[in-house]
């Protein structure tokens, strides 16, 4: 499958992994550094550069009761509402997103957490939209979202195969645009707990479908080795500078390791090329270096060989050394010098 976004941006299986830069909370609030994440990531290497789009009160209900309050984790103690307040990307800073993003000739989209956030994205032209792992369950938006019969990456951290599959047979009631991401919803995830060989199953259950993963370690190591097991689609948290106090710097990677992942995975993908057994066009003249069988020893028409007067040594000149055994016991053809190559015929 191919699926084409602006005419530029192709998933596909049979090019290198594409690179999302995914914001999010990372801005810390402020609106200039909002922007200079999306500058620096397009500037880093990032294929496409991803937001989330929602209000508070697009994902949870303003209350400080106890079953509202986060309970471990890095975000343990605090109020759904404050987290998603002190998170979101407001509303008000998208037009200057996809006004910059346009300048800067990459592609920007996101992940809509409501019906608003949908319709806000479309008059913004969004060209893709991501189904976070989160909403898997939530089928109107998913089905609101599909309607619009733009390419969607569908996140699956959690989910059944059941729940996965429910989610796709509703999209393509409108399309098959599709492109599925393992995920662990740990944050951050522990390599120990990443699991990548998923991506394996996951190719085998979904064949007609663009796998990649949504990684929430906080290196590249995982993205590495889902790069080796065929993962078409990288989505990384990004951040400028780990020092900053965001909500999400524990799982993100910073300019340096974008960088890196780019390139890596690069290499990776064209270190994978195509199954083939047997001499690969650059091995052809490595041949010759294989052994065939010489005369140790001058030997006459009609003499026996024997492994006193025949040995098998590189170069590949003559019979190969194959057939050395099959050629023990049976008669010259003709007279050989010592360390000339023996050519009978087996």
């Amino acid at each position: 499958m191919i699926i084409k976004v602006n005419n530029k941006i192709i998933f596909s299986e049979n090019s290198r992994p594409m690179i999302i830069a995914e914001i999010s909370g990372n801005h810390c609030g402020k609106k200039s550094l909002f922007l200079s994440h999306i500058k620096k990531a397009a500037a880093s290497g990032a294929d496409l550069i991803k937001i989330q789009t929602y209000e508070p009160e697009d994902m949870t209900i303003k209350s400080k009761n106890k079953n509202f309050k986060i309970k471990s984790g890095i975000w343990k103690g605090k109020c759904l509402w404050e987290l998603y307040k002190k998170a979101r990307t407001p509303y008000s800073w998208h037009h200057d997103a996809f006004r910059l993003s346009k300048k800067l000739n990459t592609t920007l989209f996101s992940s809509p957490f409501s019906k608003r956030a949908v319709d806000l994205l479309e008059k913004l032209r969004v060209p893709i939209y991501k189904i976070a792992s989160f909403e898997i369950t939530d089928l109107e938006l998913i089905d609101y979202i599909a309607k619009k019969r733009k390419p969607i990456i569908l996140s699956t951290g959690m989910a059944t195969i059941v729940e996965i599959k429910r989610a796709i047979k509703i999209i393509e009631k409108y399309h098959k645009k599709i492109i599925i991401l393992y995920c662990v919803s740990g944050y951050p995830t522990k390599e120990s707990e990443a699991n990548i060989d998923t991506i394996r199953k996951f190719k085998s259950i979904f064949k007609n479908y663009i796998i990649g993963i949504s990684d929430h370690t906080n290196n590249i190591y995982s993205a590495l080795a889902a790069t080796a097991l065929g993962a078409s689609v990288i989505e990384k948290h990004f951040i400028l500078n780990k020092k900053l106090n965001s909500l999400d710097k524990t799982f993100s990677i910073d300019i340096k390791q974008l960088k890196k992942l780019k390139e890596i995975t690069s290499k990776i993908y064209s270190s994978l090329g195509k199954p083939i057994i047997g001499p690969k066009k650059n091995e052809i003249s490595s041949l010759k270096f294989r052994r065939s069988i010489f005369a140790i020893k001058d030997i006459k028409k009609g003499e026996k060989f024997s492994k006193n007067n025949i040995g098998c040594f590189r170069p590949k000149i003559g019979v190969g050394s194959e057939n050395f055994s099959k050629l023990i016991g049976s008669k010259s053809s003709r007279n050989y010098k010592k360390n000339s190559a023996i050519s009978e015929l087996i």
